[in-house]
Formats: structure tokens, C-alpha cells, sequence
């Protein structure tokens, strides 16, 4: 018991929270808007492409989908 070291007390000090400011969240919704905006665009121009790729793939075949305007005869003014 003489021998016996007296103990050490440690204190842990966190780094102090940093608080939310408008830049913060201004930044992060610019950040959020920019990315579907990015994201809108490549879906639109992935269906794009593939509109297209069916456009020309019908042209190519010679499959043509029948009008409706020439199925139903529709004019543009009536027939009185």
C-alpha cells in the first residue's frame, strides 16, 4: 500500500459542435438541386436515345405504325 501510485484522472475534451448556418444550409440545398438536375437530364436523354433508336429501328424494318388521323379520316374542319 505504500507503493501504490495515486490514480490518473483523464477528462476528454469534445471538439465543440458547430452550429447549422444559413450558408450551410444554402449550400446544400444548391448541392441537392444541381444533382436532379444532372440526374433529370440523363434520364431525358437516355429515353431520348432510346425514342430514337425505336424511330430509326421502325425505319429500318419498314414497320409502320397506322396514324390515327388517317385511320379515323379527321379533317381539320368540319363537314357541314
Amino acid at each position: 500500500m505504500l507503493f501504490q501510485p495515486e490514480p490518473m484522472i483523464v477528462r476528454v475534451v469534445e471538439q465543440p459542435v458547430q452550429g447549422t448556418s444559413m450558408a450551410d444550409v444554402i449550400v446544400g440545398a444548391i448541392g441537392l438541386t444541381g444533382f436532379l438536375l444532372v440526374t433529370a437530364a440523363l434520364l431525358g436523354l437516355v429515353l431520348g436515345g432510346i425514342l430514337i433508336a425505336v424511330k430509326k429501328l421502325r425505319a429500318r424494318y419498314g414497320v409502320e405504325r397506322e396514324l390515327d388521323a388517317d385511320a379515323l379520316r379527321v379533317t381539320p374542319h368540319s363537314l357541314s
